[in-house]
């Protein structure tokens, strides 16, 4: 991570210790809403949380993180996953395709936005989610200067080859979903 563009900031996020397991089960209801979804991929595994949660709902998860702790606490809380060590802009899937490509809170951490883009329309059947930061200061999260506007989530998820994208207003986070189709 210190090599990363969010690197030598995570000292300073001012986070509570869990996200509440009532905006996590709002998150994943809202990822998956009005999709016939079986499979995903967890993009930035974080503790798990967000694996356990669509493990819960039947999907078949696979995830990746580039910290080997954030790794051994999605594959505790999900222990069938498929999980791996590697960064987003080089999904390490081969031709595998999962229905919903879920990025939770890592999107703004890469250098290489196009290309993480690309990666996961090109694993995603159906449907990417991205959970971010609000663009706005606030006593959670990170600098408004690691933060990605909507125009570059809106804009780089069209480049990509999604069609259809929205953004759903939550707490402290904005959820945008973009689809492949137009009714995705």
């Amino acid at each position: 991570m210190n090599e990363r563009r969010f690197g030598g900031q995570i000292e300073r996020l001012r986070l509570p210790d869990r996200v509440a397991r009532l905006e996590v089960e709002r998150v994943v209801d809202l990822s998956l809403e009005g999709l016939t979804a079986h499979s995903i991929l967890d993009v930035g595994t974080g503790s798990g949380l967000f694996a356990e949660a669509f493990a819960a709902r039947g999907l078949s998860v696979a995830g990746i993180d580039l910290r080997d702790d954030m790794l051994a606490a999605a594959r505790e809380y999900v222990p069938s996953g498929d999980f791996r060590q590697s960064p987003m802009e080089s999904l390490p899937f081969g031709d595998a395709r999962f229905d919903l490509v879920f990025m939770g809170l890592v999107l703004h951490e890469t250098d290489d936005l196009a290309k993480a883009f690309g990666e996961a329309c090109r694993v995603a059947r159906q449907r990417l989610t991205i959970l971010e930061w609000n663009y706005e200061v606030s006593d959670f999260g990170p600098p408004i200067d690691h933060r990605l506007r909507p125009v570059q989530v809106f804009d780089g998820a069209r480049a990509a080859g999604f069609h259809h994208v929205e953004s759903i207003a939550l707490k402290h986070l904005t959820l945008y979903r973009a689809g492949k189709s137009a009714a995705s």
